[in-house]
């Protein structure tokens, strides 16, 4: 295990450097070193806001007090509470509480930044007690001891620790081996925020990507192999007949009729063959289902997959943790029963636009009511559909028709006027086809960038573990 002082690496890993590898004329007592007493209690109720910044256990409080206890530049130690043992600098003229320490005076032969870094070094937070709210005291600490050096190098020593603290450059060839290990972090940070771009614009990509499908920009050259291909026209008029029969044999309800697309409506320019149609009119279901009567107290081990927002993800339905419910629940709820190849859409909270594509092997299922089945007509647009649901364009369009206070929601009537550029359905399976070899594409990449970071991982803890674990290790100086 690393032991770790800070927050900054660099400076964890100075502080080893040098500490650990310090020539000491001799090694003294803490309390032989500094006297070290306690602040004054300061309740909220007593506290009058003012210009002196007031000190606690994890240093700064962000108050103010309108007089002070210290009116010298010292050194505080947290003494309780969740920063117990951290190390800071008290400003003159300031109020220190007594959920503090503080150094009174110290021996002369020390400097104050010397001694402030030695102490944050020393970790004082491993001599807490071990109770709710943890506490150290003068007696807990009166084993540490403090190394005793030349002044002079102890100001060399502060001045280096005090850049390295602000995350600045330093150099002086009398410490080859701290400034190595100190590039590698730096290294290690500009490698990580490569990484974070990398991924930034991986997203960006895998978003073009489905942004330029929809418009028909992918397929350009698709098109222009195939001139005859029959017209999304003709495939939305083969919609509306099959629809109708669905609803004629009473396998389908007859919805409400969708007003009219307006010219103004269009949001973007579609190639010659498509057109604009509302998801309402080539889907034979949309909707949401519900909460089973007697909510989770209805869930079962084993029985029909009861499928809720959390099972619900872009690149597939993830049946871990699957709810279960009596088939007779199911039965019951007929009118949301999942069937394969239908879309399933999260439709409130967080999770808001996610969407997959139900397996051809999937048997049954049902889902609660932040979820919706969107089921088309001609199976085959469902492939389509769900990467027009992936795109900034549909995502957008949720965002902008989303209800609801508190826990924002998409309507049924809302989800069914939301406007579908249509293509002729050869040139969908041309479209999801193109879309699946670019995303594979992008997953290879995707990988890349996870192996770099888990490389730089593994950088990161040998340069740790050497630095904080190694025994052998000496600080190089250039006479």
């Amino acid at each position: 295990m690393v032991k770790k002082y800070t927050n900054n690496y660099r400076l964890d890993i100075a502080y080893n450097t040098i500490f650990r590898n310090i020539n000491a004329v001799e090694e003294i007592p803490i309390h032989n070193v500094l006297n070290i007493t306690s602040g004054d209690n300061l309740t909220k109720n007593g506290m009058v806001a003012g210009s002196h910044i007031v000190y606690g256990g994890g240093g700064d409080t962000g108050n103010t007090h309108f007089k002070y206890n210290i009116d010298y530049k010292t050194i505080g130690i947290g003494r309780v509470g969740a920063r117990c043992g951290c190390v800071f600098e008290i400003s003159p003229n300031s109020w220190v509480t007594d959920n503090a320490l503080l150094i009174q005076s110290y021996d002369k032969r020390f400097s104050l930044d010397f001694l402030r870094h030695f102490l944050s070094y020393s970790d004082f937070g491993q001599y807490a007690n071990n109770a709710m709210q943890p506490v150290i005291s003068k007696t807990r600490i009166k084993d540490v001891t403090i190394p005793l050096v030349d002044i002079e190098e102890q100001n060399a020593l502060s001045k280096i620790l005090d850049s390295i603290e602000k995350n600045e450059k330093f150099e002086n060839t009398n410490y080859n081996l701290l400034i190595s290990k100190i590039g590698i972090i730096d290294n290690w940070e500009t490698l990580n925020e490569e990484i974070e771009i990398q991924k930034q614009l991986l997203s960006q990509l895998r978003q073009s990507i489905l942004q330029e499908a929809i418009q028909g920009k992918l397929t350009a050259d698709w098109r222009e192999h195939n001139p005859n291909t029959e017209p999304a026209s003709e495939l939305l008029k083969r919609i509306k007949a099959d629809k109708d029969k669905l609803i004629k044999v009473k396998k389908n309800q007859k919805g409400k009729v969708l007003s009219l697309i307006t010219k103004e409506e269009i949001p973007f320019e579609l190639p010659d063959g498509w057109l604009w149609s509302k998801l309402g009119n080539i889907c034979s279901k949309t909707g949401s289902g519900s909460t089973p009567r007697g909510g989770k107290s209805a869930y079962k081990e084993s029985g029909v997959k009861f499928i809720r927002s959390q099972n619900v993800y872009d690149d597939g339905l993830r049946i871990n943790g699957v709810a279960f419910i009596p088939q007779a629940t199911h039965d019951k709820m007929n009118g949301t029963k999942v069937q394969a190849e239908d879309l399933l859409l999260n439709i409130t909270g967080g999770s808001i636009g996610r969407c997959c594509i139900v397996p051809k092997d999937f048997d049954t299922g049902n889902i609660n009511q932040h979820v919706a089945i969107i089921r088309s007509v001609i199976l085959e647009t469902g492939y389509y559909l769900h990467r027009i649901i992936c795109s900034p364009y549909f995502q957008n369009m949720i965002i902008e028709v989303q209800t609801g206070a508190g826990r924002e929601g998409l309507p049924k009537n809302k989800m069914d006027n939301i406007l579908i550029p249509l293509p002729p359905l050869e040139e969908q399976k041309a479209i999801v086809k193109k879309v699946e070899t670019l995303m594979q594409k992008c997953q290879a990449l995707e990988q890349e960038i996870k192996t770099s970071e888990a490389n730089a991982k593994k950088l990161m803890q040998a340069v740790l573990k050497e630095a904080f674990e190694s025994k052998e290790e000496a600080l190089v100086k250039v006479e």
